[in-house]
């Protein structure tokens, strides 16, 4: 440091800044207040940015914690903070849709005149015991309490998702269910799927097939019975449902995507799997 910069009084915050910053190359960081910008490895790049956008990394006592200090021009005037990170993730139960699903129509068509329809419901984490158990009496008066949560404490840091089947004005029944940890995600031509029939007494083949599958598959291949095949591809966010149309679809509140596959009358389910 010069000997002009230790006694000259009008030194800028820009200028404290950036000293504190070289200064902070020789200090291990603690864990930032703002994890959005700061992660793992990534700290000298984090602590650019932050100088370009008129905030200073500043050390707070010896625990290394960072904190935002305000800054002022060469004439001395103050330059406004940058924005503060904000989080784009729901912060009430009510925005991560823990005690109202959210419902995706996957399928629609016809089986002897009469329309079936596939829904996906999802329930959001819930991220407390409190709001577990406020969840699970909202299942209960939905019609969609998880088979394996055999108490509320079950549902916490999970969300819960539920397949139904619709057939004419019948009524609805749910076909395939769980209660996944948010941790958990599907990856490559991971694969979770369920084989049924289009009559709600199962006595006609299994030509129906339901399923997930990660957010990069491109391309699901069911195989029948009679030798036949029907591909599955994706389709763009929020586009039509098409009847007997085989699908890859996006479902609201769901990390997963989801998939529909419909067999030609007369045959039964064989196999599928991800092929794209």
């Amino acid at each position: 440091m010069s000997a002009d910069r230790e006694t000259n009084q009008t030194m800028t915050d820009r200028d404290i800044a950036l000293l504190l910053a070289d200064a902070a190359d020789e200090v291990e960081i603690g864990i930032a207040p703002y994890q959005a910008v700061i992660r793992g490895g990534r700290r000298r790049r984090a602590r650019r940015w932050a100088l370009a956008t008129a905030a200073a990394l500043v050390i707070v006592g010896g625990s290394g914690t960072l904190a935002l200090a305000g800054l002022r021009d060469g004439n001395g005037v103050e330059v406004s903070p940058a924005v503060k990170q904000q989080s784009t993730e729901p912060l009430t139960p009510e925005e991560r849709n823990v005690y109202e699903p959210q419902g995706t129509v996957i399928g629609i068509g016809d089986i002897g005149g009469k329309e079936w329809q596939i829904t996906v419901d999802v329930w959001g984490a819930p991220r407390t015991e409190g709001e577990a158990w406020a969840q699970l009496q909202r299942m209960k008066a939905f019609g969609e309490v998880p088979v394996d949560a055999s108490k509320s404490s079950q549902l916490v840091g999970k969300y819960s998702f539920f397949a139904r089947r619709t057939i004419g004005d019948g009524k609805e029944s749910v076909l395939t269910e769980n209660s996944v940890d948010t941790k958990d995600r599907m990856a490559g031509t991971d694969l979770e799927s369920v084989a049924l029939s289009l009559d709600p007494k199962h006595t006609t083949p299994q030509r129906l097939v339901i399923g997930q599958v990660a957010k990069t598959a491109q391309e699901v291949t069911c195989s029948w019975k009679d030798g036949s095949s029907t591909v599955a591809r994706r389709v763009a966010e929020g586009a039509d449902v098409n009847s007997d149309e085989s699908a890859i679809r996006p479902v609201a509140g769901s990390p997963s995507d989801w998939f529909v596959c419909v067999g030609p009358e007369g045959t039964t389910f064989d196999s599928v799997k991800v092929t794209k």
